[in-house]
């Protein structure tokens, strides 16, 4: 049951290599190297998640002001008004679109960074339990 040689590409492996014991220690370190590395780049969509809506507000603010400008120098026409709106409200509507998909997906991977680093757990405290039994 179980393999007798460990992955040059797993966690494990670098810790290994510099111990001449296995603890919990090991383990623990090797949980934290793989959490790290499932939860990169979770920052930066959390980011974009976050400050999306905002880019999008700030573009409707823009459109909105751009067209009070108009209606200043012309007479004011709905034509005008309506367009400028639209405008305004396709800007809300790009940052909200990015929001939901950004958080989504951040979500997801969050969701199994915990899911990976609960396995490696139960993986860890199952070896710890085994090697007592020795």
């Amino acid at each position: 049951m179980g393999s007798s040689t460990v992955s040059s590409s797993s966690y494990i492996d670098p810790f290994i290599k510099r111990s001449t014991h296995f603890s919990k220690e090991i383990l623990d370190l090797c949980q934290y190297a793989a959490t790290k590395d499932a939860t990169k780049g979770l920052s930066g969509l959390s980011i974009v998640a976050s400050t999306s809506p905002f880019i999008g507000l700030f573009g409707t603010v823009v459109s909105i002001l751009d067209t009070f400008k108009d209606i200043g120098q012309a007479s004011s026409s709905m034509n005008l008004i309506a367009g400028g709106v639209s405008d305004a409200l396709i800007a809300t509507a790009a940052g909200i679109f990015v929001a939901i998909f950004a958080y989504t997906f951040h979500q997801l991977l969050k969701r199994k960074a915990y899911e990976l680093s609960g396995l490696i757990r139960m993986q860890s405290d199952s070896l710890i339990a085994k090697s007592k039994e020795y």
